[in-house]
């Protein structure tokens, strides 16, 4: 009985794949996109069609799956080794990107209360956001839930706001004007943009890595999904292209919290302070539901005997509290290591990493729909239609992948090549039971 009082309702499982998404996106994504100019909006649209592409794949894999999450889906395609390394990278990217919004957190957060923090003040900011947000995950997915769905409002508001009524401040010469400023090739500046923009539609896979917390997943994992997914890329491309002919471009490539910038020029500084502090919120909101999600994912990777132990261990509310405080713990590491005195360039690198390491999994993913739905025994004519959606939800990852940079895809290869080392300590366990069942 308590268990199932614990479950999510659909609505905020939405919600909680809608603030993973707008968190580890929006907030910084005008700065991110002005280094290329208003040429990104065609960025948007191939990256809208491939993430939506993802969704229903992922959206029908997860109604016909009988294993969940990511790893559940490559298993079928891959064996054990495909869900340990869908997993491994998925946790891996998870870990990196939200070390990047807890720093999106203290951005805002500093520029809120006006103060300049050295490299050393950041990183122990974060960190402090880091642990306090995993602490407020001990209650368990229901807690988690809530919280999401109050946070998620504090982004949607100002947005929502700024994308109906920000077209009276619209200026369509200063958007021309920041069309490309660097001037780059075509192709080089629109393939600029996609990981930018991708980068913004992760989290679109959380509702499947949250399957088990939430009743009759079959039914409610692909709504929350693709509702998730629709509605947040149209936010996302009405009001970063709405910024863009408000604030100079040269503006908002220095700034740290675009959102309170552009809402201090179209109304006062004050209520540019009230934004960012609701974006502060959304952030740490963001940071929490993302915390619950990474733990979620090692723990079910734990159950099914691919991660170590500890991590599958529950407190009485059902929450991976062990595995989260050792992630957190990870985290703290990887902060120190990535300090940098400029935020954004900290924030940036994070983000590369995050974005290559978990294109990986959703390759895996959707190499895999064609056969999770032929074990489904999905009438030939719709499977054909979701394999199909599938392949093309595989090469827009490629693409992205490629766009995403050399020196990043390098780092995220070896991170990925370093998950095999740790698979060959894994396997022998599974060989041992195969054994078994053969004698």
């Amino acid at each position: 009985m308590s268990s199932s009082r614990a479950k999510m309702s659909v609505f905020e499982l939405t919600l909680l794949t809608a603030i993973n998404m707008m968190g580890s996106g929006i907030v910084m994504l005008p700065t991110k996109l002005a280094e290329v100019g208003t040429i990104s909006i065609l960025s948007w649209l191939v990256t809208a069609v491939g993430s939506l592409c993802l969704a229903y794949a992922f959206a029908k894999c997860g109604m016909f799956s009988k294993r969940p999450g990511m790893g559940g889906y490559s298993e079928y395609a891959f064996g054990k080794s495909g869900n340990f390394m869908a997993n491994y990278t998925y946790g891996v990217s998870l870990l990196f990107a939200n070390i990047a919004i807890a720093i999106t957190c203290v951005g805002y957060g500093a520029s809120f209360l006006e103060v300049d923090l050295s490299p050393i003040q950041v990183c122990i900011a974060t960190i402090v956001v880091l642990w306090v947000c995993t602490a407020s995950n001990f209650l368990g997915a229901s807690i988690t839930g809530k919280l999401s769905a109050v946070a998620v409002w504090c982004v949607i508001i100002p947005v929502l706001v700024l994308s109906v009524i920000g077209w009276f401040w619209f200026d369509p010469d200063l958007y021309v004007a920041s069309w490309n400023p660097h001037d780059q090739p075509f192709f080089t500046a629109v393939g600029a943009s996609i990981s930018m923009t991708l980068w913004a539609f992760l989290g679109l896979e959380s509702a499947c890595a949250n399957s088990d917390a939430i009743d009759n997943p079959e039914k409610n994992v692909p709504i929350a999904v693709m509702a998730a997914t629709i509605g947040v890329a149209i936010i996302y491309i009405v009001s970063t292209n709405i910024i863009a002919g408000i604030v100079p471009n040269a503006e908002l490539v220095q700034s740290n919290a675009p959102f309170g910038l552009v809402f201090a020029q179209m109304f006062t500084p004050e209520v540019g302070k009230v934004v960012m502090g609701l974006l502060v919120l959304s952030c740490a909101g963001s940071t929490l539901g993302w915390q619950f999600t990474i733990a979620k994912v090692f723990q079910q990777s734990a159950v099914d005997g691919l991660f170590p132990k500890p991590f599958a261990k529950v407190n009485k509310y059902q929450a991976p509290v062990t595995g989260m405080i050792i992630i957190t713990a990870i985290q703290t590491g990887f902060c120190l290591m990535t300090i940098s005195p400029e935020l954004f360039k900290q924030f940036n690198r994070l983000v590369d990493l995050a974005v290559v390491t978990n294109i990986m999994p959703y390759i895996l993913s959707m190499a895999a729909v064609g056969i999770i739905m032929r074990e489904a025994k999905v009438a030939p004519k719709q499977a054909k239609l979701y394999t199909f959606v599938g392949l093309i939800g595989g090469i827009y990852s490629f693409y992205a992948l490629i766009s995403t940079g050399y020196f990043e895809v390098f780092w995220g290869s070896i991170a990925t090549f370093l998950g095999w080392t740790f698979w060959g300590f894994v396997a022998p366990r599974f060989v041992t039971r195969n054994d078994e069942v053969q004698a």
